[in-house]
């Protein structure tokens, strides 16, 4: 890969229902492949893998240009309104295994909504839950996507002053993870050079765990 002007890097979203966890994933891919909609039940109920073209002049290493590919895995909700913990698990583990077991896994993006708080009992289980699906180096390989962030914006918080506010839960979790987050703003999609930034942090948090895979 040293050698090669061209990188794919594997992602997978997890989150709650209505987390914004397919429409994180479109718009990392700059499509439409996941069904995302408001709905009083889960709307994902099986995992699907969607693939980027090749996207240049985003990022660079060792000082070239990389062609990049972004593919993602979408997955169920958890908690989910029709599958139970062991469905959903079960289902992740083995398209994880299916799209990735040869390449490996870059980043599981764990998708939080910033305009709601994260309580202790619904960390936990969400924290056990990718625990049980990554081993236990997961922090290693776990960001966070706080969704939703112009309704935060629009309630008068900065990015410093959210995280400033934010429950010692929240802060817990993005110091578990070493930090690796990103706001992100639900009332637009994606534009261009939002999706390039967006994939530049993502791509910097992969530099900083040295390109390794789980």
């Amino acid at each position: 890969m040293a050698d090669s002007n061209e990188m794919t890097i594997n992602l997978a979203v997890f989150g709650r229902p209505q987390s914004g966890k397919s429409t994180v994933g479109n718009s990392l891919l700059g499509s439409s492949d996941f069904e995302s909609r408001c709905s009083p039940s889960s709307v994902t109920t099986q995992c699907s893998l969607g693939r980027s073209c090749c996207l240049a002049g985003v990022v660079r290493r060792n000082g070239c240009e990389l062609a990049l590919r972004v593919r993602v895995l979408d997955t169920p909700s958890y908690p989910h309104s029709a599958l139970s913990k062991e469905q959903v698990r079960d289902m992740v583990r083995s398209a994880l295994a299916h799209h990735f077991g040869k390449e490996g896994l870059h980043l599981a993006l764990l998708v939080l909504r910033a305009d709601l708080p994260l309580c202790p009992d619904e960390s936990h289980h969400t924290i056990q839950f990718i625990q049980e699906l990554l081993g236990p180096t997961w922090k290693d390989f776990t960001a966070v996507l706080l969704t939703h962030a112009d309704k935060a914006e629009e309630a008068g918080f900065t990015e410093e002053t959210y995280l400033h506010s934010a429950s010692s839960t929240l802060l817990s979790l993005l110091s578990s993870v070493e930090h690796k987050y990103i706001f992100l703003d639900n009332q637009k999609s994606m534009i261009k050079e939002e999706r390039a930034i967006v994939l530049r942090k993502l791509f910097h948090f992969i530099q900083q765990n040295n390109y390794q895979v789980l």
